[in-house]
Protein backbone atom coordinates (compact mmCIF):
# COMPACT_ATOMS: atom_id res chain seq x y z
CA UNK A 1 0.00 0.00 0.00
CA UNK A 2 3.38 2.35 0.66
CA UNK A 3 4.41 1.58 -2.54
CA UNK A 4 0.33 2.57 -4.19
CA UNK A 5 0.51 5.93 -2.69
CA UNK A 6 4.26 6.87 -3.39
CA UNK A 7 3.54 6.34 -6.99
CA UNK A 8 0.03 8.28 -6.91
CA UNK A 9 2.07 11.20 -5.01
CA UNK A 10 4.46 11.44 -8.05
CA UNK A 11 2.01 11.20 -10.78
CA UNK A 12 -0.02 13.72 -9.10
CA UNK A 13 2.84 16.04 -8.16
CA UNK A 14 4.49 15.61 -11.39
CA UNK A 15 1.10 16.30 -13.20
CA UNK A 16 0.86 19.70 -11.20
CA UNK A 17 4.42 20.97 -11.84
CA UNK A 18 3.20 20.15 -15.54
CA UNK A 19 0.89 23.43 -15.63
CA UNK A 20 2.48 24.89 -13.08
CA UNK A 21 6.22 25.20 -14.95
CA UNK A 22 6.80 28.82 -17.01
CA UNK A 23 8.93 26.80 -19.25
CA UNK A 24 7.40 24.10 -21.90
CA UNK A 25 10.44 21.81 -21.85
CA UNK A 26 10.19 21.30 -18.03
CA UNK A 27 6.48 20.53 -18.87
CA UNK A 28 7.40 18.05 -21.10
CA UNK A 29 9.62 16.24 -18.54
CA UNK A 30 7.77 16.46 -15.66
CA UNK A 31 4.79 14.83 -18.00
CA UNK A 32 7.47 11.78 -18.29
CA UNK A 33 7.55 11.69 -14.88
CA UNK A 34 4.20 11.57 -14.54
CA UNK A 35 3.91 8.69 -17.32
CA UNK A 36 6.53 6.61 -15.47
CA UNK A 37 4.50 6.99 -12.18
CA UNK A 38 1.46 5.53 -13.85
CA UNK A 39 3.78 2.93 -15.04
CA UNK A 40 4.32 1.70 -11.51
CA UNK A 41 0.99 2.18 -10.97
CA UNK A 42 0.02 -0.71 -13.89
CA UNK A 43 2.97 -2.54 -12.04
CA UNK A 44 1.22 -2.91 -8.95
CA UNK A 45 -2.13 -3.53 -10.75
CA UNK A 46 -0.75 -6.75 -12.00
CA UNK A 47 -0.48 -5.82 -15.52
CA UNK A 48 3.41 -5.76 -16.39
CA UNK A 49 2.49 -5.52 -20.08
CA UNK A 50 0.52 -2.33 -19.66
CA UNK A 51 3.21 -0.70 -17.59
CA UNK A 52 5.87 -1.30 -20.14
CA UNK A 53 3.40 -0.41 -22.80
CA UNK A 54 3.32 2.75 -20.86
CA UNK A 55 6.79 3.58 -20.87
CA UNK A 56 7.61 2.79 -24.25
CA UNK A 57 4.78 4.35 -26.30
CA UNK A 58 3.47 7.41 -24.26
CA UNK A 59 7.15 8.20 -21.96
CA UNK A 60 9.21 7.04 -24.87
CA UNK A 61 6.93 7.90 -28.44
CA UNK A 62 4.45 10.42 -27.88
CA UNK A 63 6.69 12.79 -24.86
CA UNK A 64 9.30 12.48 -27.57
CA UNK A 65 6.94 13.81 -30.44
CA UNK A 66 5.73 16.50 -28.12
CA UNK A 67 9.75 17.83 -27.23
CA UNK A 68 10.43 17.70 -30.77
CA UNK A 69 7.32 20.02 -31.27
CA UNK A 70 7.88 22.58 -28.92
CA UNK A 71 11.26 23.04 -30.08
CA UNK A 72 10.37 22.90 -33.22
CA UNK A 73 7.64 25.59 -33.09
CA UNK A 74 10.40 27.60 -30.84
CA UNK A 75 7.46 28.09 -27.84
CA UNK A 76 8.41 31.14 -25.73
CA UNK A 77 9.19 30.74 -22.34
CA UNK A 78 9.68 33.24 -19.37
CA UNK A 79 12.93 33.09 -17.72
CA UNK A 80 12.73 33.19 -14.02
CA UNK A 81 15.27 31.44 -10.90
CA UNK A 82 12.01 30.21 -9.77
CA UNK A 83 11.39 27.43 -12.82
CA UNK A 84 12.98 24.30 -10.95
CA UNK A 85 12.92 24.70 -6.86
CA UNK A 86 13.09 20.95 -5.98
CA UNK A 87 15.66 18.33 -5.77
CA UNK A 88 19.12 19.37 -5.97
CA UNK A 89 19.49 16.79 -8.66
CA UNK A 90 16.94 18.10 -10.72
CA UNK A 91 18.37 21.38 -10.27
CA UNK A 92 21.23 20.01 -11.52
CA UNK A 93 20.27 20.48 -14.83
CA UNK A 94 18.55 18.20 -17.32
CA UNK A 95 21.44 15.58 -16.70
CA UNK A 96 20.00 14.84 -13.10
CA UNK A 97 17.26 14.80 -14.09
CA UNK A 98 17.83 11.79 -16.20
CA UNK A 99 19.70 10.21 -14.23
CA UNK A 100 16.67 10.06 -11.69
CA UNK A 101 13.76 8.95 -14.64
CA UNK A 102 16.44 6.36 -15.59
CA UNK A 103 16.88 4.46 -11.59
CA UNK A 104 12.85 5.20 -11.90
CA UNK A 105 12.71 2.92 -15.05
CA UNK A 106 15.21 0.07 -14.09
CA UNK A 107 13.37 0.26 -10.78
CA UNK A 108 9.57 -0.75 -12.51
CA UNK A 109 11.09 -2.37 -14.98
CA UNK A 110 12.87 -4.49 -12.31
CA UNK A 111 9.66 -4.96 -10.27
CA UNK A 112 7.26 -6.12 -13.39
CA UNK A 113 9.78 -8.43 -14.00
CA UNK A 114 9.93 -10.05 -10.91
CA UNK A 115 6.83 -9.19 -9.11
CA UNK A 116 4.71 -9.64 -12.65
CA UNK A 117 3.82 -12.95 -12.33
CA UNK A 118 1.95 -14.42 -15.32
CA UNK A 119 -1.71 -14.93 -13.90
CA UNK A 120 -3.46 -15.31 -17.71
CA UNK A 121 -5.92 -13.09 -17.13
CA UNK A 122 -6.57 -9.46 -16.84
CA UNK A 123 -9.25 -8.47 -14.20
CA UNK A 124 -12.15 -8.24 -17.23
CA UNK A 125 -11.20 -11.64 -18.48
CA UNK A 126 -8.99 -10.27 -21.19
CA UNK A 127 -6.36 -12.51 -21.66
CA UNK A 128 -2.87 -11.12 -21.16
CA UNK A 129 -0.54 -12.52 -23.39
CA UNK A 130 0.61 -10.17 -26.31
CA UNK A 131 -0.33 -12.05 -28.97
CA UNK A 132 -4.15 -12.25 -27.61
CA UNK A 133 -3.36 -8.38 -27.42
CA UNK A 134 -2.40 -7.88 -30.20
CA UNK A 135 -4.90 -10.59 -32.13
CA UNK A 136 -7.54 -7.99 -30.13
CA UNK A 137 -5.57 -4.97 -31.29
CA UNK A 138 -5.11 -5.85 -35.09
CA UNK A 139 -9.16 -7.16 -35.23
CA UNK A 140 -11.78 -5.76 -32.84
CA UNK A 141 -10.02 -2.43 -32.62
CA UNK A 142 -9.05 -2.07 -35.84
CA UNK A 143 -10.49 0.95 -37.05
CA UNK A 144 -9.49 3.13 -33.72
CA UNK A 145 -5.68 1.67 -34.20
CA UNK A 146 -5.74 3.48 -37.96
CA UNK A 147 -7.98 6.75 -36.93
CA UNK A 148 -4.74 6.96 -33.97
CA UNK A 149 -2.05 6.45 -36.45
CA UNK A 150 -3.84 9.38 -38.55
CA UNK A 151 -4.71 11.77 -36.17
CA UNK A 152 -0.60 11.60 -34.77
CA UNK A 153 0.30 12.01 -38.91
CA UNK A 154 -2.27 14.72 -39.04
CA UNK A 155 -0.62 16.33 -35.89
CA UNK A 156 2.87 16.26 -37.15
CA UNK A 157 2.22 17.57 -40.58
CA UNK A 158 0.36 20.80 -38.96
CA UNK A 159 3.27 21.56 -36.48
CA UNK A 160 5.59 21.28 -39.21
CA UNK A 161 2.86 23.59 -41.11
CA UNK A 162 2.75 26.09 -38.31
CA UNK A 163 6.79 25.75 -37.58
CA UNK A 164 7.16 26.88 -41.69
CA UNK A 165 9.11 30.08 -42.41
CA UNK A 166 7.62 31.76 -45.18
CA UNK A 167 10.74 33.24 -47.34
CA UNK A 168 10.25 36.57 -49.37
Amino acid sequence: MIAFYFFAAIAIGASLMVIAQRNPIYSVLFLIASFGALSGLYVLLDAPFAAVTQIIVYAGAIMVLFLFVVMLLNAPHEDTEHDLRLHPLIRGGPLGFGVVLALVLVLELGAALVGGRESGRFAGGATSSVRAIGRSLFTDYAFAFEATSVLILVAMVGAVVLARREHR
